[in-house]
Formats: structure tokens, sequence, C-alpha cells
């Protein structure tokens, strides 16, 4: 049986270029497992990994599983495109709005904000 989410794991070539990528345009903070070769972060109650895995199969680049939640959206969107970072516009439904992000290594990350119910 399936008790929690684990971890989402990257794979990246240059983990120092994505750890300052996700430290210092995207805001999150890295945990106590920190090194050249895997970082991780810890988002709530989950983890966010990265690392190379090509090791293990993974390319680096072909990522696109994580979303984070947001409080603001459109603010964080305008502020990474600003800094030329490629993000989608932002895009709403019915219980949320969300915009779509490439980091220097060609993965995919979403930013989510809840509608207020």
């Amino acid at each position: 049986m399936v008790k929690d989410m684990a971890f989402v794991a990257y794979s990246v070539k240059d983990v120092p270029r994505a750890v300052a990528f996700y430290r210092d345009t995207i805001g999150l903070r890295p945990s106590q497992m920190a090194s050249e070769h895997w970082t991780e972060f810890d988002v709530g109650s989950t983890t966010f990994g990265l690392g190379d895995g090509t090791p293990l199969g993974i390319t680096p680049g072909s990522s696109f599983a994580a979303t984070f939640e947001v409080d603001d959206v459109q603010s964080m969107r305008d502020r990474l495109a600003a800094a030329g970072v490629p993000v989608t516009g932002v895009n709403e439904s019915p219980v949320c709005w969300s915009c779509f992000v490439t980091d220097p290594e060609g993965n995919r990350l979403g930013l989510h904000q809840r509608k207020s119910t």
C-alpha cells in the first residue's frame, strides 16, 4: 500500500547550476542533504531532489512532474519572464491558475495557485 510521496527528483548534468536556479530563481531552500552530486529541497511535506540520473537511465533535461504551489502565480510568472526564464502564460481552470517554466537544463516545472473557496 502506498503511504505517502517520498520525493520527486529531476535529472540534471550540472547540479550546482540547477541548485542555484531552484534556490535563487524559484526560491526553494536546500535541506541538510546537499552536495555537488545530489541536493534535496524540503517543499511542504515532500522532498524535491536534483542529481545526474544518467546512470539510472534518466536523461538530464527530460523531467516534468514537479508543480509548486505559490501565493501569486501571475507575479511569479512575471518575475521569471523578466529574468529571461522561459515561462508560459498563466492558464485558468475552475479551481486554479497555473503556468509552466523551463529550467536551464530543459526540465519543465509547474507553478500553481489554488483559487479561494
